[in-house]
């Protein structure tokens, strides 16, 4: 099973991505209110997104890049700021789409 090194079970984390597709929409599917953020004290999802979306800025907020969201929800389910987050699913054909390698 899973050895270390950046591997997933038997395949290269960098192989396992290269069966994933991001649609891009127009339209965010997370929105991040900054104002909010400011008042955070753990900054919980910069350290759970898997895909590493979230950053922190220098005034206190956070920013997000949803173009390669795993769409996984694991933000909003930290977040413990009320209101910090909008989640809503992607627009119909946009989004992260995984296929078979």
């Amino acid at each position: 099973m899973g050895g270390g090194g950046g591997r997933l079970g038997d395949i290269a984390f960098e192989d396992r991505m290269a069966t994933v597709d991001f649609r891009v929409g127009e339209r965010a599917h997370i929105v991040v209110d900054s104002d909010v953020c400011r008042s955070c004290t753990t900054r919980a999802c910069v350290t759970a997104c898997p895909a590493n979306l979230f950053a922190p800025t220098a005034d206190g907020g956070i920013l997000f890049n949803y173009e390669q969201c795993f769409e996984c929800g694991t933000c909003y389910m930290v977040c413990n700021g009320e209101g910090a987050l909008t989640w809503t699913y992607p627009d119909g054909g946009q989004g992260v789409v995984f296929r078979q390698g």
